[in-house]
């Protein structure tokens, strides 16, 4: 997940909410967490209880809502601002902070521990910890699993006239798809339906321009097609890979689902259009983060049997969007000591239980790979094989740029209709060439 999330959650913890202050005890210290604003954000308050009341360390926590956290929290980091002794930042943080000192390097605290990397994850370790990438070089714990999945209406896909109708459209189930072409043929099918007496259409996905929201949609469809960011045998050689025909392909067809079947006035959506088009009974299908699953699952309009969930459909191949955090300890704070603690704790297997089980998203083996796993929640299975197959965009400290630029092609060519695919991803090349030039990468 990237950096500049638009978000306003009802019912969210309040913006740079702080919790437990009034708790300290006398001989105690107090060490302040800084997160966005989310509903995960309230299991790890009621998960870090636990710590207190174990070490005596009191947590105190701050929490941005998503269209502010990267402006707040980068300015906070630039400066050299005390306010955050631990900070859960995107994984695009992780090459910038690193590189300019903003987070502790946690390898020898880890070897010291015991804690192990290889009992997380291993898209995790390298999504969320690592930079170099490649490098054995870590700068945070896996704290938050996240990737794109879909939900859609189980409830209208099992009623036995819209099945037959299918069926008889295209010869076979209606069902979850398992391809792009499938979900668009669902799309389609429910595009200007009246459902209950109410008009509605296919499918709800990210176009939003003014933060990461259409590259966080797009991607999803490149990476199934065949997009490769570079050369997997030469780093930044993107010639023939983000303008493969593969990638053109895929870029294609995410525009013509944006053109046949999403809802109207869905220029500039993202999660939460996205899930106000859902909860409404809007959309039969929704493009979103696994983070919000937990929520829409209880929801009383759409959840329960009303619901379900599938991972991001494969085409050629099988790929996700990357979300989710680490958790890194600030360079500039004067509490390290009790920082590393909250990590060592937090690492523990029976802590990433419970914190799966109050609705966070372990990354811990101890808690993905149980067989049990997959019973545990009506996503859980799909938020499995999502996490099996990640993939990010680039974890560069230029990456700001690296993302105007593809904020700015995908809209224009999906939304805007400027251009073709090609010239939109030949275009590309020449932005992206251009950072990492200035870079020195290139």
């Amino acid at each position: 997940m990237i950096s500049f999330r638009r978000l306003a959650l009802a019912g969210t913890l309040a913006a740079c909410a702080l919790v437990g202050a009034g708790e300290a005890r006398a001989q105690g210290k107090t060490i302040t967490v800084c997160w966005a604003a989310w509903d995960p954000a309230n299991a790890l308050v009621e998960l870090s209880k636990d710590f207190t009341a174990k070490t005596g360390i009191t947590m105190r926590f701050e929490f941005v809502p998503w269209p502010n956290f990267a402006d707040r929290m980068l300015n906070e980091l630039n400066s050299k601002g005390r306010l955050c002794d631990l900070m859960i930042g995107d994984s695009q943080w992780i090459g910038g902070a690193a590189e300019n000192g903003h987070y502790v390097k946690l390898n020898d605290f880890f070897d010291k521990e015991g804690i192990r990397m290889a009992d997380f994850l291993p898209a995790t370790v390298e999504g969320y910890a690592t930079w170099p990438k490649g490098s054995q070089d870590y700068w945070a714990l896996p704290a938050m699993g996240d990737a794109v999945g879909w939900t859609y209406r189980k409830d209208w896909f099992s009623r036995p006239e819209i099945q037959a109708e299918f069926k008889a459209k295209h010869g076979r189930d209606l069902a979850a798809p398992k391809t792009w072409t499938e979900l668009k043929q669902v799309a389609e099918f429910f595009q200007n339906r009246e459902i209950d007496g109410r008009r509605v259409y296919g499918a709800s996905i990210y176009t939003e321009r003014g933060s990461e929201g259409i590259t966080m949609g797009a991607t999803n469809a490149l990476y199934a097609f065949g997009f490769q960011y570079q050369d997997p045998k030469k780093p930044y050689a993107m010639e023939g890979f983000v303008n493969s025909p593969e990638a053109v392909a895929g870029l294609e067809f995410y525009k013509s689902l944006f053109r046949c079947c999403t809802p109207p006035g869905a220029s500039n959506s993202y999660m939460q259009e996205g899930l106000d088009a859902f909860k409404s009974g809007q959309v039969a299908m929704q493009m979103n983060f696994f983070a919000f699953f937990p929520g829409l699952q209880k929801d009383p309009n759409v959840g329960g049997d009303r619901i379900g969930f599938f991972v991001n459909p494969s085409e050629k191949t099988a790929g996700s969007q990357l979300g989710g955090q680490g958790i890194s300890v600030v360079s500039y704070s004067r509490n390290h000591a009790e920082s590393l603690a909250y990590i060592k704790w937090f690492a523990d297997p029976a802590v990433q239980k419970r914190w799966w089980q109050l609705g966070g998203y372990s990354c811990h083996k101890a808690v993905l790979g149980d067989p049990n796993f997959a019973q545990t929640a009506p996503f859980a299975a799909d938020f499995l094989r999502a996490m099996g197959q990640v993939r990010d965009f680039w974890q560069e400290p230029s990456y700001a740029q690296l993302l105007q630029a593809s904020q700015r092609r995908f809209h224009d060519f999906v939304v805007a209709d400027r251009g073709t695919a090609k010239q939109t991803l030949d275009l590309l090349i020449q932005d992206w060439t251009k950072v990492f030039k200035e870079d020195g990468k290139l």
